[in-house]
């Protein structure tokens, strides 16, 4: 009787495969710590520990550290209306109003 001593192995696969492999598993295990996470994939309208104010009379937003005032010419968005994400509904009707001196909600005129 004869006996081998070869050991039966599967071929290697090739690089192309193997490196499109390991960058799919990558970004699944991305993907899965980020839902897992409850992180979310939309930009802040500003970072932790600030809070967005508004331009009077114009369209234009800052961010200022949480327990400091807005600077002169900027007040606090309308309580309900403060944008949270940029493109979400409160940034996106920013756009087109405003709050004037009396602190009322106006509409911004064309072009302004």
């Amino acid at each position: 009787m004869r006996t081998s001593n070869r050991v039966h192995r599967t071929p290697a696969a090739p690089a192309g495969r193997t490196t499109r492999s390991v960058r799919c598993l990558l970004l699944a295990c991305a993907v899965g710590a980020a839902v897992l996470t409850g992180c979310s994939m939309e930009e802040a309208t500003c970072g932790g520990g600030e809070y967005p104010v508004l331009s009077v009379g114009g369209t234009g937003s800052a961010c200022v550290p949480n327990g400091e005032e807005p600077p002169e010419g900027y007040t606090r968005y309308p309580e309900g209306k403060v944008p949270e994400h940029v493109g979400d509904k409160w940034d996106t009707y920013w756009q087109t109003h405003t709050v004037d001196e009396h602190g009322k909600i106006v509409e911004v005129p064309e072009g302004g």
